[in-house]
């Protein structure tokens, strides 16, 4: 085993265990909640390592770095996410090597998503990304629709060919009334998520949580949570 792929084993041993430390504290069977790995700005080398140490979620967010990646890895048994805000001009990218778009978060978007999904004859998964810190109207700092408008966006997305609605995700806002207060902001997605469910009961996927705060996201019921530094190191800088 090379040094790397033993430092991966590590790191996502030591994940596995607060994941299913944060499913016993909840009450949750641990298989309730998987785990991706979020692989920006590292190497398909060490995608083929993880894949190798049993991982079948990644997730990236720029198109530039995902689209070789996942063309190298293209044989490997994994599910790509894209977790990154997505401009219609990267959605026929996109949609050729991604499974799951977790950033779903505007009408046009969707259009462009259904369009470029009915011509490469796949079926792609969607998440709404919920902007927490939004008004009533506007979109989050970071992406992602006001609650106020999951309703008919999902509404669009359940309607659109080649789309499926999947659930919902959201990051920890950085400001507003949730701002360092993960778990009431995960509650938040959790209440969403049960009123998006009773229109549409498939749609039951909820992507919260992170390397600092996955505990958080577990307890208040997430389905999936994202981990790129817990498991792959701190990022390298760029540029």
């Amino acid at each position: 085993m090379t040094d790397r792929k033993r430092e991966l084993a590590a790191n996502l041993a030591k994940v596995e265990e607060r994941i299913a430390a944060a499913c016993a504290a909840a009450g949750r069977a641990r298989e309730e909640v998987t785990l991706i790995v979020v692989t920006k700005t590292y190497p398909a080398g060490d995608v083929r390592l993880l894949s190798e140490l049993g991982v079948r979620h990644v997730a990236e967010n720029k198109d530039q770095d995902a689209a070789p990646k996942a063309a190298e890895c293209a044989e490997l048994p994994l599910r790509w996410h894209f977790v990154g805000q997505l401009q219609t001009n990267k959605v026929r990218s996109v949609v050729g090597y991604a499974d799951v778009v977790q950033s779903v978060d505007r009408a046009r978007l969707v259009t462009a998503l259904s369009k470029e999904a009915v011509r490469a004859g796949r079926e792609v998964g969607c998440l709404l990304q919920v902007a927490l810190d939004a008004g009533a109207s506007e979109r989050g700092e970071r992406g992602g629709v006001a609650p106020g408008g999951v309703e008919e966006l999902a509404a669009q997305v359940a309607g659109s060919p080649g789309l499926r609605l999947d659930g919902l995700m959201t990051v920890a806002p950085l400001t507003g009334e949730y701002a360092g207060r993960q778990r009431e902001a995960f509650g938040r997605l959790m209440d969403l998520s049960t009123d998006l469910r009773r229109a549409h009961p498939a749609a039951n996927m909820v992507s919260a949580g992170m390397s600092a705060d996955l505990e958080d996201a577990v307890a208040a019921g997430a389905t999936h949570v994202r981990v790129g530094t817990a498991v792959l190191g701190v990022r390298p800088r760029l540029g």
